[in-house]
């Protein structure tokens, strides 16, 4: 692991989002109403876990929306494609939203995500959860559900594997 330092493994990981998952039951005071929109890559399997376990403890189906914010992102050319900015739609107007994503830096990326969400349809209310917030925010954003708050450096990276796509669970931190 060159400079890498493990900050969750595996299981902290499914603790962190166990939890998040039990607060967003209560926060929501059930899943009734609820959907869940991933941001790809990873939020997507995260919201696709938490979708999970709410079905074990609630023993209802919550819908997973994966979005792609490519061309909402101000840092980035954004193509002029009419690609879809989601799929596995459902209908969100009125319904509680919770936005997952992995980590939460700068806002940027949920800034993107809320004008990818006006494309869907209009929630009656939106949450942020993120698996990790490492500060350092340029736009007035804040998650509602954090699996862990990770004090960094802006030269740091932050890390999120999944087995998904990594073979293996975990969150590193490491110096670029």
């Amino acid at each position: 692991m060159n400079g890498e330092k493990v900050v969750l493994d595996s299981m902290s990981m499914q603790r962190a989002l166990t939890r998040i998952t039990y607060e967003i039951i209560e926060k929501n005071k059930g899943v009734q109403n609820l959907v869940l929109i991933g941001i790809k890559t990873r939020g997507v399997y995260l919201a696709e876990r938490i979708a999970n376990r709410l079905k074990k403890l609630e023993d209802t189906d919550v819908p997973v929306i994966s979005l792609d914010i490519t061309k909402y992102r101000d840092d980035q050319s954004a193509d002029p494609s009419n690609q879809s900015v989601a799929e596995n739609v459902v209908p969100i107007d009125d319904k509680n939203v919770v936005l997952v994503d992995d980590v939460l830096f700068t806002g940027r990326t949920v800034r993107a995500a809320l004008g990818a969400i006006n494309e869907i349809g209009r929630p009656k209310r939106i949450n942020l959860a993120v698996l990790v917030d490492r500060g350092h925010r340029e736009l007035p954003i804040r998650a509602d559900f954090v699996g862990k708050n990770i004090p960094s450096s802006k030269d740091e990276t932050i890390k999120v594997l999944v087995s998904e796509i990594d073979d293996r669970d975990g969150v590193e931190i490491k110096q670029k």
